[in-house]
């Protein structure tokens, strides 16, 4: 039998502040009820709908300095990729580069507070109306 992916690791300098932020941006993730996130724990942790990983925050005590080797991906649910990534911004995050060819595919980088990039996709609807004839 093989191994099934539990946790999804963000290291980070302030494990609480970041995951409250993460909390906002991704639809279905939410504290633990049997073991809720507080400022003073040594990590914090967000579930997801059943069967996503869960997000870990983990403290530690270098800061950010090159770029991740594994990031996050976002595909809106119920807007275009250019209003969820306005939705980012104004809750904090930072665009950090685009990736959007003239017909509409592609993605754009974005930063958490800490800096860790995660990509926006396009939704699903904005890519079925693409595959479209005509």
């Amino acid at each position: 039998m093989a191994s099934r992916l539990h946790n999804l690791a963000i290291d980070c300098e302030d494990h609480y502040v970041l995951m409250q932020w993460w909390k906002r941006v991704l639809d279905g993730y939410d504290d633990d009820p049997l073991d809720p996130n507080h400022p003073g724990d040594p990590m914090s942790a967000l579930v997801g709908p059943a069967g996503s990983p869960r997000l870990l925050f983990i403290p530690v005590p270098e800061t950010k300095t090159v770029k991740n080797r594994l990031h996050l991906d976002l595909c809106p649910q119920d807007r275009t990729r250019d209003e969820e990534v306005a939705r980012i911004e104004a809750l904090g995050g930072t665009v950090h580069e685009r990736h959007v060819r003239d017909d509409g595919s592609g993605w754009v980088t974005m930063l958490d507070p800490e800096g860790n990039e995660f990509c926006v996709e396009r939704s699903s609807a904005e890519r079925e109306q693409a595959a479209q004839p005509g």
